[in-house]
C-alpha cells in the first residue's frame, strides 16, 4: 500500500478522534462503528491503527464525495453519523 494512501487514512482518523474526543456521549458509538470498521488483525499492518481497509475506504470516499481524492469526513458529518448510528440502534432495540 502506498505511503500516500495510508497517511490519508492516518489523517482521516485523528480528524474522526478529534470530532469524537469533546463529545463523550458519543464515545461507546464511535467504538462500536470503529470495532465494525476496522479489519481483523489490524495491528499487524501500517498504520497499526483501526482504520478502515483501503479500498473500502476508497470506496466510502468516493460514494459520498465523487473523485476519492477530494475529500474527507468534516467534523460535523462524523458527529451527524455517529448521532444516526444512536439513534438507529434505539429503535432496533
Amino acid at each position: 500500500m502506498s505511503e500516500d494512501r495510508t497517511a490519508g487514512r492516518t489523517r482521516a482518523a485523528l480528524a474522526v478522534a478529534r470530532a469524537v474526543a469533546p463529545r463523550p456521549r458519543l464515545w461507546g458509538e464511535a467504538l462500536s462503528t470503529l470495532s465494525r470498521l476496522a479489519p481483523e488483525r489490524w495491528w499487524r499492518h501500517p498504520p497499526f491503527l483501526p482504520v478502515p481497509d483501503a479500498d473500502y475506504w476508497r470506496f466510502r470516499m468516493h460514494t459520498a464525495y465523487g473523485d476519492e481524492g477530494k475529500g474527507r469526513p468534516t467534523t460535523a458529518e462524523v458527529v451527524d453519523y455517529l448521532q444516526w448510528c444512536q439513534r438507529t440502534r434505539r429503535w432496533r432495540r
